[in-house]
């Protein structure tokens, strides 16, 4: 398993997590791809996207069913602009590469908003810290194990 996989399975089972770091046999970069390698809704796929929150990290775990609404979420923690943050940015806050980003297992706290979308889903599946890996887990347990704020992030469609 790779580095980062480790170093995510070694936190969730620090947090008590059920869910176990799974492998891949193709690269997930976007939840489509995933969604498809793991036969669930696309819906079910938390995206961990990593915004710069007025030069701040941000990380927002959103339904692969929706589309961040960047002012909403500057809005909810009170940044003057959230924009995408740049691969550099990402792998410096996370220490993992975009489209392997997991929810946790960075070297110190990101502030975490999750989607409530995500509550829709029974098993919610996030990156394991490698475009290969994912792991299983529940919305409740996301929540808990990154210390996050249930949060209405999508755009209003």
């Amino acid at each position: 398993m790779h580095a980062n996989a480790e170093r995510v399975a070694k936190a969730l089972r620090e947090r008590g997590a059920t869910g176990e770091i799974v492998e891949l046999p193709e690269p997930a970069p976007t939840a489509q791809a995933a969604a498809e390698q793991l036969g669930c809704a696309v819906g079910a796929i938390a995206n961990s996207l990593v915004f710069d929150a007025d030069g701040a990290p941000l990380l927002v775990l959103t339904s692969g069913a929706h589309r961040v609404d960047t002012s909403r979420v500057a809005a909810l923690v009170g940044a003057r602009k959230v924009r995408r943050a740049t691969p550099e940015f990402v792998r410096q806050a996370t220490g993992q590469p975009i489209g392997g980003v997991a929810p946790l297992g960075h070297p110190a706290p990101i502030r975490t908003l999750v989607d409530v979308w995500l509550d829709k889903h029974d098993v919610v599946w996030a990156a394991g810290g490698h475009p290969h890996t994912v792991f299983p887990t529940s919305y409740e347990e996301l929540v808990r194990i990154t210390g996050g704020d249930p949060a209405d992030v999508g755009v209003d469609e």
